[in-house]
């Protein structure tokens, strides 16, 4: 497994990241754990969780996730330093006023409620979730930066965050002396580039801000799951409907073609392997729901396109045509 800086800081964390909004939803605590275990154990030092995970979900009140991340690092004993913990705010946890956004008042309740069920004294990357309209984005990294400060945080990121408002953040802490995002999650893959490239990709570049895609196999899209004679029925198809289109249907005609080329590689590892063959890119985050899909992202590791293999897949997707 490679390492890799996160951004400019000087913190390594794993080629890939192991997501976790699916623990306690679509993936039992059993299979969590057992998950979290065999990834660890293959090399992935990078989780990536959230306080709302999965709220949305019959039952859960929020907060599994990274309950079940705490019990397994108590459980397993491993030392706290050899894991690069990643959690977000912004979500609604409760149901008064200020039980959600990106306020001062939120962000000291909620970093408190993360440590607690994480079982941890500080995290590693703490990111607000989408950026808060209601909030001067003064007060939510003065409120960051104290919590750095005071040894709670290492280092902040976000995710969802349009361009301006990423440009924004950045020059205001840069004027007012406050810490700074050092990374970004963007919904980024082969079948959902413009979102990113079309300019959230040259901020990152420019102020060498590490970027971690979330969904990098389109919610299933480009792992061969979902075929144009054969339509897979699933609770998540609704979603990835919008991809069903001849270009991309060709598009996963050439990842395939890659992938037999490169001695067997399925089509996640392709997809993945787009994105980890761009220098842009420091982490994409897989979300396995079993030991299974997790096999198979870690055959991702190491795996790099050739550059005419990624020019390939560049024009095969390319937004701009």
């Amino acid at each position: 497994m490679e390492y890799r800086n996160l951004g400019r800081t000087g913190l390594k964390v794993s080629e890939l990241c192991l997501g976790t909004m699916q623990f306690g939803w679509t993936a039992s605590k059993e299979v969590s754990l057992e998950v979290l275990t065999t990834a660890f154990e293959s090399g992935i030092n990078f989780i990536d969780t959230a306080d709302v995970y999965s709220r949305w979900a019959e039952g859960n009140p929020g907060g599994v996730a990274e309950t079940i991340i705490g019990e397994w690092m108590k459980g397993s004993k491993i030392p706290r330093h050899q894991v690069v913990i990643a959690t977000k705010v912004r979500g609604r946890m409760g149901d008064a006023p200020n039980d959600e956004g990106l306020s001062r008042v939120h962000i000291l309740q909620a970093i408190d409620a993360s440590l607690r069920r994480l079982g941890t004294e500080y995290i590693d990357l703490y990111q607000t979730h989408w950026f808060d309209e209601s909030t001067p984005i003064e007060e939510t990294l003065t409120t960051l930066s104290d919590l750095v400060r005071a040894g709670k945080v290492r280092y902040i990121g976000c995710s969802n965050y349009p361009a301006w408002r990423l440009t924004e953040a950045i020059l205001v802490a840069e004027h007012q002396g406050l810490s700074r995002y050092d990374s970004l999650q963007p919904h980024y893959n082969l079948v959902n580039r413009a979102e990113f490239e079309r300019e959230l990709a040259d901020v990152c570049r420019s102020y060498r801000i590490g970027v971690i895609p979330y969904s990098p196999l389109g919610g299933g899209f480009l792992t061969g799951k979902y075929r144009q004679d054969n339509t897979v029925e699933s609770g998540r198809s609704g979603g990835v409907r919008k991809y069903f289109s001849e270009r991309n249907w060709k598009l996963l005609d050439a990842m395939r073609e890659i992938g037999d080329q490169r001695g067997g590689h399925s089509l996640s590892q392709v997809a993945l392997g787009w994105l980890l063959s761009d220098p842009l890119i420091t982490s994409p985050i897989i979300g396995p729901r079993s030991l299974e899909q997790l096999n198979d992202n870690l055959g991702a590791a190491g795996f790099r396109l050739l550059p005419e293999e990624k020019q390939l897949l560049d024009d095969a997707s390319d937004w701009r045509n």
